[in-house]
């Protein structure tokens, strides 16, 4: 009968010694749950944040022609990113020769519809270039001038870093840009890009110094 009361508190110990254990591994596993949570959230927050800002530098146009893009309203960055190219063109006064020459061409409504373009736009003292006389035959010739604009767009978008190359136009003949970083030549005449990557909702805009023609490339 003694030896029963002896096992018991044996017992009874033992298990004393048992809870205070357990509960001292619970807390510690909680703390370095608790620990490693904001590290985790910190890490991801990091890899959100370097995301996003290698998005921004994609998107960002680049060239000292810029300038002259209005900095807000519907002609601005921002504003023309939200429309199709024609129309986002068509707010910018920069390149209202261009937006000229597309509506003789009625080439409006094609090139709003198109799902991914690049666009080569000539900007208003890239036209001052060409002899009135010649810029006017062009205006009424309606199939050269078609030919001469389409030449001007890529069906796919170029981002900066795969502009430099050859490229197939929509007019069928091939254009060769060449340069790297914020510097571009494009077409055998070397239109200089003045203000790149231009982003409206459908297309890539390069707004270039020339005029671009097919016969020349």
């Amino acid at each position: 009968m003694s030896a029963r009361p002896a096992i018991l508190r044996a017992g009874v110990l033992a298990g004393a010694l048992i809870v205070p254990l357990s509960i001292s591994a619970c807390s510690s596993a909680a703390k370095t749950s608790a620990a490693a949570g904001p590290a985790t959230s910190a890490g991801s927050s990091a890899m959100s944040t370097e995301t996003s800002s290698a998005t921004n530098a994609m998107m960002t146009p680049f060239g000292g022609g810029c300038a002259s893009v209005p900095a807000s309203g519907a002609g601005s960055f921002d504003g023309m990113s939200t429309a199709p190219v024609a129309t986002a063109a068509s707010h910018n006064p920069v390149l209202k020769t261009l937006v000229t020459a597309v509506g003789a061409a009625g080439l409006g409504d094609a090139l709003n519809t198109q799902k991914a373009i690049t666009v080569f736009a000539p900007a208003n003292s890239a036209f001052a270039k060409v002899p009135a006389a010649t810029l006017k035959g062009l205006l009424a010739d309606k199939a050269a001038l078609t030919r001469t604009l389409t030449y001007h767009v890529v069906p796919q978008r170029l981002s900066p870093e795969k502009l430099a190359g050859t490229h197939k136009t929509l007019e069928g003949a091939s254009l060769t840009v060449s340069g790297s970083g914020d510097s571009f030549s494009v077409g055998a005449g070397k239109a200089k890009v003045v203000c790149g990557n231009v982003q409206t909702a459908n297309a890539t805009v390069y707004i270039i110094d020339s005029v671009l023609s097919p016969a020349a490339s």
